[in-house]
């Protein structure tokens, strides 16, 4: 019979170790940038939005989050944005997103990048964050992109038009088939070759471009940090593999670094 509990044990332990390890090497840093994904928002019970019942299990996301989707029925999607906004008013930061934000205070030069649309670490309290996919609680036009801010609440049966060009109101999220935007992706990039230190959290590490700014940071000299409960592609790669969630492992490393200041 396997002792669960000494495996457990023998486990924490070695977390623990690495976590030494990784307060080790944080401290000879100055620049550092943080990408998350999919991962650190699972923790606060953020669905896929993939419809577990109801009308929306009819649908894929691939099937609405479309400009071609958008232009045959603006109403569908709307409908479908809005049900989605309604289930992200019922979540709340977690601890990862907190320790983030806690986390900047020990480097000359931060930078917190996500995959996620959520605006979960701005309502934890990170600023300045680099939004790759946007954020569905923002809008824009579809024609000329400028972010509509008159009125966060669409109603899909009258769907407002842009003040300055007359396009159609959408919601401000990279679609299938967009290019993200080419100034956020740009400063991503760019930050991730100058950083001494990148972690990598809760991301799957397959959706390019940015998948490829952890392996770009460590080309360019940054010591690699996964945080992830399952293997990545990015694993093999990492300086130090931190096996856990982000709001298991986080908390511990900025408490690390109050102890140590």
């Amino acid at each position: 019979m396997i002792d669960i509990s000494v495996g457990q044990y023998r486990y924490s332990a070695y977390l623990e170790a690495v976590i030494t390890e990784v307060l080790q090497a944080i401290r000879h840093c100055r620049r550092c940038v943080v990408l998350t994904g999919a991962g650190i928002s699972a923790e606060s019970g953020v669905p896929t939005f993939r419809g577990d019942d109801g009308l929306w299990n009819k649908f894929r996301p691939e099937e609405l989050a479309t400009v071609d989707a958008f232009m045959a029925n603006s109403k569908l999607v709307w409908e479908w944005y809005n049900w989605r906004r309604d289930v992200m008013d019922t979540v709340q930061p977690n601890a990862g997103h907190y320790a983030l934000r806690d986390f900047a205070e020990y480097f000359e030069n931060f930078t917190l990048i996500t995959q996620n649309v959520d605006g979960l670490h701005t309502r934890a309290g990170s600023e300045n964050v680099l939004e790759l996919h946007g954020n569905i609680n923002r809008n824009k036009c579809l024609d000329c992109n400028r972010e509509y801010i008159e009125s966060d609440e669409i109603k899909p049966d009258k769907i407002p038009s842009c003040t300055y060009c007359g396009g159609k109101i959408r919601p401000d999220v990279v679609w299938f088939g967009e290019m993200l935007d080419p100034q956020v992706i740009q400063k991503a990039i760019s930050e991730s070759e100058k950083a001494d230190l990148f972690f990598s959290i809760g991301t799957s590490a397959l959706v390019h471009p940015a998948a490829s700014l952890p392996s770009g940071a460590k080309r360019t000299g940054a010591i690699l940090i996964e945080v992830n409960p399952e293997i990545t592609p990015l694993s093999h790669l990492a300086d130090f593999r931190l096996q856990s969630t982000a709001g298991g492992v986080l908390p511990q490393i900025v408490r690390g670094l109050q102890e140590s200041a």
